[in-house]
């Protein structure tokens, strides 16, 4: 009886919250969300395990990018594509910095480091700082069927590609006249003869 009257005591000093904690051992839905994400990260970036994508993407899904990849359907094996395409041409270090979950959709912010060693890693891929990634996952039925994806890498040689391309349009541009000026120059010396 003494037993019984102590545990009742210690339930009466625990918040009410923390007697149902400590005994509940069913998840939810949330957090096995989370875990999906999670893995999909750890075995796609986090190390060179890229063909379990079947794991934790739906067969077909929706991604919102950056550029033009915006509700764009692409099949599952694009993510493992992409995956491969990063570790062909360099080394990565990643890690968590958060993960939030509610209902179907799961948040994780993630910061990677990249070493390339292939001669197009170094110079469209490589960065001298690590930098964070932010996806939104959409599950589904255990699966991964929406995917939006932000980057912060505007300091990396990423986006030198978009210099680079913006200086051949104005290259491009500005040799057009440039040809016509050097054609009617010609045509002026030969008339003034």
């Amino acid at each position: 009886m003494k037993q019984l009257l102590y545990i009742v005591f210690l339930l009466m000093l625990c918040p009410p919250g923390a007697a149902q904690e400590s005994f509940s051992t069913t998840r939810t839905q949330e957090e096995i969300n989370k875990e999906i994400a999670r893995n999909f990260f750890l075995d796609l970036w986090f190390s060179n395990n890229t063909g379990n994508y079947k794991k934790y993407v739906a067969d077909t899904y929706v991604v919102h990018d950056i550029g033009d990849r915006k509700g764009v359907t692409e099949q599952a094996v694009e993510q493992k594509n992409i995956a491969d395409f990063f570790w062909n041409n360099g080394e990565m270090d990643c890690k968590f910095d958060y993960q939030v979950a509610e209902g179907d959709l799961v948040a994780t912010r993630w910061t990677i480091s990249y070493r390339p060693n292939t001669l197009f890693g170094k110079f469209f891929l490589a960065s001298d700082e690590p930098f964070s990634i932010i996806n939104v996952f959409r599950i589904k039925d255990g699966k991964i069927v929406e995917f939006w994806n932000h980057r912060h890498d505007i300091d990396t040689p990423q986006t030198m590609k978009f210099v680079f391309k913006g200086l051949l349009w104005g290259l491009l541009i500005a040799l057009i006249p440039t040809f016509f000026v050097f054609r009617l120059r010609r045509k002026l010396k030969a008339l003034r003869r």
